[in-house]
């Protein structure tokens, strides 16, 4: 069997890294520009984080080519880009047995659509599934043991990419037919990830931590509910197992940017010192936006988009929280 992985970044190289004895051929494709030359000519890279890859590993810019006999392919680029590499891939000739895996994390912008819907629309009988869950790549680098949820419409396929990508005691995945609620967990819970390291960089405590992640699920569930996803899903490996990884973790970029941004720098300063994407610097936006569509609030977002968007200063940011109108908490069943 054939993986072929789109996008040489951090969490595509650490998939090829981790699944290259599951599959006889292994392939990474990238834009050009996006390959390094280290890359091309030792399968080595340092940066953002050190990865040796097997020499079985092709690396190649040549998209045709890389899906050309693939079995799996798994999408590893930013939500930005999801779009674009769509078109080349129909252009390319990507035929509907061939699975594909989106792992990317976040909603498009302007539109505020998943990322299978964004699939969807450029290969609408694309063989589909979701992969998401804790997977801090630096974590699975140094052989920590890892779950994530792979979800699709078809349970056929997702078992399908649950026996191809699964690794005995290093990377154990579990199906899932809540296609909604397996994205939106992901890609929302990056927003709180954010107010997380916002509000450790404050020294607030862990009291404060605990409160703001509660109420950011509490966001989360109540959006991706009224979407039509189901509650217990964002209770599992893609929605709290997410958030937990990446609201408590240094090696989560969402967590550093809300360090940053508690520290009072501004977002531009951050991102060009981080060096890559932050999902959530956009899905904040996206998630306020879809919040007002459905006339409900979600005031741990909202500040984090503040945060990032306006001049609000940290402290600003914490008196706005904690002096809200009281109100009573909400109660879902997760039968």
């Amino acid at each position: 069997m054939k993986l072929t992985v789109l996008g040489p970044g951090c969490w595509g190289l650490t998939l090829a890294w981790l699944l290259t004895n599951n599959f006889e051929e292994v392939c990474v494709w990238g834009r050009s520009c996006d390959i390094s030359d280290e890359l091309r000519k030792s399968h080595k890279t340092e940066k953002p984080l050190p990865v040796t890859l097997d020499d079985k590993v092709e690396i190649t810019d040549d998209l045709k080519h890389a899906i050309y006999n693939a079995d799996i392919i798994l999408l590893v680029v930013a939500t930005s880009g999801i779009r674009a590499v769509c078109r080349q891939l129909k252009e390319a000739g990507i035929k509907n047995s061939q699975i594909l895996v989106n792992l990317s994390k976040g909603l498009e912008l302007p539109s505020l659509k998943r990322m299978s819907e964004v699939i969807k629309d450029e290969l609408p009988d694309s063989r589909l599934a979701i992969l998401s869950g804790p997977t801090l790549a630096k974590e699975i680098l140094n052989g920590c043991p890892t779950a994530a949820s792979v979800a699709s419409e078809d349970m056929k396929t997702a078992e399908i990419v649950q026996k191809c990508l699964s690794v005995p005691s290093k990377f154990r995945l579990y199906t899932n037919s809540d296609v909604i609620g397996v994205e939106l967990g992901g890609s929302l819970k990056n927003v709180i990830a954010i107010a997380s390291g916002f509000a450790d960089a404050m020294k607030l405590g862990d009291n404060c931590r605990g409160s703001l992640l509660t109420r950011g699920m509490a966001e989360i569930v109540r959006i991706s509910v009224a979407l039509g996803a189901s509650p217990s899903t964002l209770y599992g490996l893609s929605g709290m197992g997410d958030l937990i990884a990446t609201c408590s973790s240094p090696f989560s970029r969402n967590f550093t940017v809300g360090s940053m941004l508690g520290k009072g720098k501004k977002i531009d300063d951050i991102l060009n010192e981080l060096g890559s994407v932050a999902e959530g610097v956009k899905t904040s936006k996206a998630l306020c936006e879809l919040a007002a569509k459905l006339n409900m609030e979600v005031p741990v977002s909202s500040a984090i988009y503040e945060a990032v968007y306006t001049n609000i200063t940290p402290e600003e940011v914490l008196n706005k929280l904690m002096n809200r109108k009281l109100k009573q908490e909400e109660e879902y069943n997760l039968k």
